[in-house]
Order: structure tokens, then C-alpha cells, then sequence
């Protein structure tokens, strides 16, 4: 085996938050003045920090910020409702856990993260829950992955999984594996050439690739 623990990325790995994500932002759009953008072109955005996201959707540099706290507040209404797990993930996540140590290391602020994993029963999983602070503004993977692996041994070789060439950018960053899932947002195409060290297409794959 090459790692003895595992770092999960969050959206498009354990969580469909597209519905959610889609819906916050257009909220957000919209009480900025701005009109909303049809759903399936937003998806591309679910996964960088959302100060990042903000800035390539709107004219005015200005408006960042004040589209970041209505996003927050409508997401923190309607998130556990419309968030939902993708299937199979629970069944991975009580396998490989009972072997392994996992941490959550998401571009998610830690604040929505925590109690969202909380309400889809998923919190238990988890060694810890690592994701940037509210006053962050575009903290970078590889500084995510960081503080998480803090959360593990001085002396783990964790394993990083994602959905997007972000997570692997990260994880190689730091000399660690990257595996990427083709069940979120990112293609194949986008996680191969990012330079993924192995694809799972189910989550019984990723069980496999996991726990050999």
C-alpha cells in the first residue's frame, strides 16, 4: 500500500451540492443587480475558493465581497436540503474508515463544511474537518492540503482524492497521490492531464484503489 491515511476534497466527491451551489450564486447575482446565469454553466466553478468565483462572474471588482455574504447566507438556508450524497459514498466511507484515518480538506469555509457534514451523517467518518476560515479569500489547495495532513502522523503518507485538477495540483504539490473521481465535476480529460495517479469511475473503484 502506498499511503496509510486519506484526504478527501468534499463537492463532487462525497456531495452533489450543485443544486445549492447553482442556486446560491444566482441568489447572489441577483441581489447585486446582476442577472442570474443558467445553472449548467456555473457548474465549472464548484470546487476554487468562492472569492475566485465571484471575481470571474462579475463586471466590478466591488462586488465580490457583497455577493460572497448573500451567497453564504443563502447557502448556510438551503444547503443540507438540496445537498445530497452520492450514492455508494456511504457504504466507501464505513470500509475504508474502519482502516484508515480520514480528513475533509475542502475549499469549503470550515464553518459551512462542518455542519453540512453533520446533517448528511457523514461528520463521523472523519478524523477532522479542514477548510479555510470566512475571512479567507482564496486560500490555495496546496494550503488546505497542508493544514490537513498537520492533522495527521508527522509521519503519514496520506493519499489525496478529488474531483478537480485543483485537488491533484495540490496533492502533488506536497509529493502525495493524487486520485481523482469521475463521478463530480471535473472530466476525465481535465483530471489526466492534470496528472492524476489513478482514476476511480465508482465509488466501489475508489474502495478498491484505497484498500487494495
Amino acid at each position: 500500500m502506498y499511503h496509510d491515511a486519506v484526504l478527501f476534497d468534499l463537492d463532487g466527491v462525497l456531495i452533489d451540492s450543485r443544486v445549492p451551489f447553482a442556486s446560491s450564486v444566482n441568489t447572489a447575482l441577483r441581489a447585486n443587480g446582476l442577472p442570474p446565469r443558467p445553472e449548467h454553466e456555473l457548474h465549472q466553478y464548484l470546487g476554487p475558493p468562492l472569492h475566485q468565483t465571484f471575481a470571474a462572474l462579475v463586471p466590478d471588482e466591488a462586488l465580490v465581497q457583497p455577493c460572497v455574504e448573500v451567497y453564504r447566507e443563502q447557502y448556510h438556508q438551503c444547503a443540507a436540503a438540496e445537498t445530497t450524497v452520492f450514492p455508494g459514498i456511504r457504504e466507501t466511507l464505513d470500509s475504508i474508515s474502519e482502516q484508515l484515518p480520514l480528513v475533509i480538506a475542502t475549499s469549503k469555509p470550515h464553518a459551512l463544511a462542518e455542519p453540512l457534514l453533520r446533517s448528511l451523517d457523514l461528520r463521523r467518518f472523519f478524523a477532522a474537518v479542514v477548510g479555510p476560515d470566512l475571512d479567507s479569500e482564496n486560500e490555495r489547495k496546496a494550503t488546505t492540503v497542508k493544514r490537513a495532513m498537520r492533522e495527521l502522523s508527522f509521519d503519514a503518507r496520506p493519499v489525496m482524492v478529488g474531483d478537480r485538477k485543483y485537488d491533484v495540483a495540490a496533492a502533488h504539490e506536497h509529493e502525495i497521490r493524487a486520485i481523482g473521481v469521475l463521478w463530480g465535476i471535473g472530466s476525465e480529460r481535465e483530471l489526466t492531464e492534470a496528472g492524476a495517479d489513478d482514476l476511480a469511475r465508482t465509488p466501489a473503484d475508489l474502495a478498491t484503489l484505497l484498500i487494495p
